[in-house]
């Protein structure tokens, strides 16, 4: 595989969550998030649904029900010129999740399509034309997985009346397409032109490479020379069979290794150890984490995809116990990641980096 040209990498636009700044249980204002991503000199940001709802009770000094799409769309519109203000982009709204696969008739089916119209007006409201739909971790005897493909093509057309597009990410704790390989398959099948892969250097290596379930914090079902290979090799297949069109964003964050490994059990509140380890555990990279991202960046880069890159992370410490952070030196620390991020991806081979890990 050869270098990437580190000059063609200048033009990439950067993103940053709103949802992924300062302590994941105690966020700070969102305008205090949106003034620090601006001054750190992002040029958009994903706008994620809980930060709508506490800006809400903010602004309407009232607590704002979830389905309340009136107000929440009035929220959204006051978001927007917020972040005129301070010359943001919304680049998309997130995170849609436990859509697809509903059994017809079912509670869960009408509440999705519930959900799908009022987030498409809520996308109205706020200027963004994106909608991120993460791959259900709902449990498999929920689902009836022959409507995942269907689902997600009506929510295609249903955004398609607007110019909206749909960008499907894997989660790696999904219960049906954990994998990069699993949701670009049902991209292919939805076979929609405005559907695309919200590809994330966690999502990739947190579920192909790295598992929060072992001392190692490594998958151990082979040596770790052939879980190197099997990775390198899953690599060099993505950037060879996705079409840089189909991806429209890269997620960028690293992961800690947890101080004691996860129970393989749903916790109290319903999440798979992956998505706990998601929850708290991911810093910016290049600060205490140990997950391969640059190696998922270059194969995303080697597609030709030069689209947002878009900072989400959820640093709650290495031990996963949140503590406040100031917000504009964190922010200024995600764009200085950026810049050695390109350097990296364009300066070694996965290969050479991968023999000298």
């Amino acid at each position: 595989m050869g270098g990437l040209d580190y000059n063609s990498l200048a033009s990439i636009p950067i993103s940053y969550a709103t949802c992924s700044l300062g302590s994941p249980s105690n966020p700070p204002p969102l305008l205090d998030r949106l003034h620090a991503i601006s001054a750190a000199g992002f040029a958009a940001i994903e706008l994620s649904f809980p930060d709508i709802l506490s800006y809400g009770q903010t602004l309407l000094g009232h607590e704002v029900e979830p389905s309340n799409y009136g107000e929440l769309c009035k929220v959204a519109a006051e978001i927007k010129k917020e972040c005129d203000k301070r010359q943001l982009g919304i680049m998309m709204l997130q995170p849609f999740a436990n859509y697809e696969g509903w059994p017809e008739g079912s509670e869960g089916r009408k509440d999705a399509l519930e959900r799908a119209h009022g987030w498409i007006r809520i996308m109205q409201a706020c200027g963004t034309d994106m909608l991120q739909v993460g791959s259900t971790d709902t449990p498999l005897e929920k689902l009836d997985k022959s409507k995942i493909v269907s689902d997600l093509q009506h929510l295609c057309d249903m955004l398609k009346e607007h110019g909206f597009r749909l960008a499907y990410e894997n989660w790696c704790w999904s219960t049906h397409s954990p994998g990069w390989k699993d949701v670009w398959n049902i991209v292919k099948q939805v076979d929609r032109p405005n559907i695309g892969l919200c590809l994330d250097t966690f999502q990739t290596a947190g579920g192909e490479w790295a598992d929060p379930r072992t001392a190692s914090g490594l998958l151990e079902d082979v040596p770790k020379d052939k879980l190197e290979k099997r990775f390198e090799k899953s690599l060099e297949h993505l950037s060879t069979t996705i079409p840089k069109d189909k991806i429209y964003l890269l997620q960028i964050s690293d992961a800690y290794k947890v101080p004691q490994p996860f129970s393989a059990e749903r916790d109290d509140s319903g999440l798979l150890p992956r998505g706990r380890w998601s929850h708290d555990f991911r810093p910016l990279p290049y600060n205490g984490g140990y997950l391969p991202v640059a190696d998922v960046a270059s194969a995303v880069l080697k597609t030709g995809f030069r689209g947002w890159f878009s900072y989400e992370v959820f640093d709650g410490g290495a031990d996963g116990k949140s503590k406040d952070v100031d917000i504009i030196a964190y922010a200024h620390a995600a764009k200085n990641v950026q810049d050695r991020l390109l350097e990296e991806c364009a300066g070694q081979k996965i290969s050479e980096k991968m023999a000298t890990r």
